[in-house]
């Protein structure tokens, strides 16, 4: 394990909030998604099922993937920004199943700042332990999803999304293979 179990998760589900705006369609577009969206990645708290909720979220996919892809410093600034916007104080934290974990704002507040806190918080250990290069967008050429290596070995480089890695390995091979037939 590179980094504390939450923090693991925490990065795993912004890659995924983030990938939701790279599907085609949209895979965030209804409350509905978005409530399959929050049971799948295991979000409490609490909920007002609305659009301006569904808005929030959607924007939030956005400014986490600008820290994904950013510099060190700049993807600092950011992560300090929504650490601020939510006046975050971090706790540790028991329930649901989940063991002791850190929560940085209360379960009253707006889902969107309940995701982007909990992305930060787990983005503040990526930046600290210098390990910003495991955030890395796919390989594919025809592909903009995000991904977290979490690899021991760093090799990582297709996303989860579709097919990439194996669609790639294809095409490898079939280059492979004309190249001994000729």
């Amino acid at each position: 394990m590179i980094f504390a179990h939450d923090t693991e998760i925490a990065l795993v589900s912004a890659a995924a909030l983030i990938n939701t705006a790279e599907a085609t369609p949209d895979s965030m577009s209804t409350l509905a998604d978005l409530d399959a969206f929050v049971l799948e990645q295991q979000f409490s708290g609490s909920r007002t099922h609305d659009e301006g909720e569904l808005k929030a979220v959607r924007r939030m996919r956005g400014q986490l993937r600008a820290i994904w892809t950013a510099p060190e410093d700049e993807a600092a600034g950011l992560v300090n920004q929504l650490l601020a916007q939510a006046k975050a104080l971090p706790q540790l934290v028991k329930h649901d199943g989940w063991d002791w974990h850190l929560h940085a704002t209360p379960p009253a507040a707006p889902l969107a700042q309940r995701m982007g806190t909990e992305a930060a918080m787990a983005l503040v250990d990526v930046i600290r332990s210098m390990e910003l290069d495991r955030l890395r967008v796919c390989a594919a050429d025809d592909c903009r999803a995000v991904l977290i290596d979490l690899s021991k070995n760093r090799s990582r480089r297709y996303c989860d999304t579709g097919n990439c890695g194996n669609r790639a390995n294809v095409a490898a091979y079939r280059r492979r293979k004309a190249g001994t037939a000729g």
